[in-house]
């Protein structure tokens, strides 16, 4: 049996039942909003009320940056743990920090307790995620930090908590108000740690030097893999190249272009320099001159464009379509300017990068 989806075109004005539910949507996202809103004043007020790097004596912008400090130690790894909601919320937050270049794992409080406690080492900093700060199922792996000396952070709603208290660094999220009417379900709570969780990552990100290429490492896969690929792996390079000399007669272009079928051929001066390019369009152009007179000099481009093989494959991407006219092929060029590849549109097609 298959159901019909009520239609919301625009010829049918919204009833009273549906506009209630806009307005319900649109609340939930202004009071996630504020929430988020209280989350980035309460980091603020680390730079102090003249705004300058004068670091109050306490609160979310003073832990924020200790645990900043104390995650960037090279050697350090991140145990990320929580449960219910505040789990699901860690689990994310491990994963953000491990494709960022800060090591990192996931144990879940349940499973700690019954042996996944061998799972962390010497070193390790864990960041415990729970609301309340009063979550039971955290009390093993608490006192197991406590124990052998591991780094705890916290991150809670109550200062006055025992996960907080425990805490070597608590990260003390502000009061406000849940986005469910009965205020029980976590909705602002969950989401501003998630967005405290992106903050720390990023932070992170950016003070260890993580750039694209270290991104692509750890992002083989899918379309996101594809694109922090390099020009230099997807390249036609050797023969299949289309060059030829500045005095080549428009009959052989016309050859050269067929044979290598990229829709262009690269024109080089004797030096193996790149001097110019020819397009099928200037080619349709010269078919109205004089064939048997015409060279490639004569109609080639002097002013390609190119790309150097260590770009990434989304860069190329970019300036084939960020043209008022896109084109579909690119030289690829060594310092000495000469040609040792050509990329194809059909070649990101293929990786899939576009």
């Amino acid at each position: 049996m298959t159901h019909s989806l009520p239609s919301l075109s625009n010829a049918c004005p919204v009833t009273a039942d549906q506009a209630a539910m806009i307005e319900g949507a649109c609340k939930v996202l202004q009071t996630e909003r504020n929430g988020l809103t209280l989350l980035m004043e309460a980091l603020r007020q680390a730079l102090g009320d003249r705004g300058d790097a004068t670091i109050a004596a306490s609160g979310l912008g003073d832990a924020f940056i200790r645990t900043i400090e104390v995650l960037s130690t090279p050697a350090r790894r991140v145990v990320v743990t929580g449960i219910g909601k505040s789990g699901h919320i860690g689990r994310k937050i491990q994963s953000t920090l491990a494709s960022t270049g800060t090591p990192s794992i996931f144990v879940h409080p349940a499973e700690a307790s019954h042996g996944d406690l061998g799972m962390l080492q010497p070193g390790d900093a864990i960041l415990a995620l729970s609301n309340s700060g009063e979550t039971s199922e955290l009390a093993d792996i608490v006192s197991h930090a406590r124990r052998f000396g591991l780094l705890l952070i916290a991150m809670t709603a109550r200062a006055e908590s025992t996960l907080a208290r425990a805490a070597d660094i608590s990260l003390v999220l502000p009061h406000a108000s849940e986005a469910c009417p009965m205020g029980l379900a976590p909705t602002t709570s969950s989401t501003m740690q998630l967005a405290l969780g992106d903050a720390l990552a990023i932070v992170l990100l950016t003070r260890r030097g993580f750039g694209a290429d270290d991104f692509g490492v750890f992002h083989p896969g899918g379309r996101l893999g594809a694109q922090l690929r390099s020009v230099r792996e997807l390249m036609h390079t050797g023969p299949g190249m289309p060059l030829g000399a500045p005095d080549l007669p428009l009959r052989q272009v016309i050859m050269e272009m067929t044979r290598k079928a990229f829709g262009c051929m690269g024109v080089v001066g004797a030096d193996g320099a790149l001097v110019g390019l020819i397009t099928d369009g200037d080619l349709r152009r010269a078919l109205e001159q004089d064939i048997d007179g015409t060279r490639a000099a004569d109609i080639m481009n002097t002013n390609p464009q190119t790309i150097n093989p260590d770009a990434l494959a989304v860069d190329a991407l970019r300036i084939m379509n960020d043209r008022p006219r896109p084109i579909t092929s690119l030289f690829v060029l060594n310092a000495e300017h000469q040609p040792i590849g050509i990329l194809h549109i059909h070649d990101l097609l293929r990786a899939g990068v576009a």
